[in-house]
């Protein structure tokens, strides 16, 4: 949760604050309404970065905490096969195209990890305390 948290703060600190750069270093003139879309996305960037946070310390995967495991999971899993029908299709150069498959990566790996926290029983490897 702590790792997610702080990648989703990083994400959501630069499209927040600065989309404009963002978007003219990928290759394109700004518009408003593209502006305006990076920063809303930054906006839920940060929203699930304070989730993350203040779940850090709940056992995600139990009945608690499921809809937080489900939401991260199916953030990060949309996120990924997005990426990476990006990927196969780009065309760009090859500094995006790394950059993209480091922020495919990323989101792959959290995928498949909120993946195992959802279908998987949080109880099951934990020992049992013997008193």
């Amino acid at each position: 949760m702590l790792l997610s948290a702080v990648f989703l703060l990083a994400l959501g600190l630069v499209t927040t604050f600065s989309p404009t750069e963002l978007l003219a270093a990928s290759g394109g003139t700004p518009q408003i309404a593209q502006t305006l879309l990076v920063q809303a996305a930054g906006g839920l960037y940060l929203g699930f970065a304070i989730l993350n946070w203040m779940a850090k310390d709940n056992l995600i995967g139990g009945i608690y905490s499921r809809p937080v495991a489900m939401g991260n999971f199916l953030h990060f899993f949309a996120v990924a096969m997005a990426l990476i029908k990006a990927v196969i299709a780009s065309r760009q150069g090859p500094t995006i195209l790394v950059l993209t498959l480091c922020y495919t990566l990323c989101y792959v790996v959290f995928a498949i990890w909120f993946g195992l926290v959802v279908f998987t029983n949080p109880l099951r490897n934990k020992p049992l305390r013997s008193e």
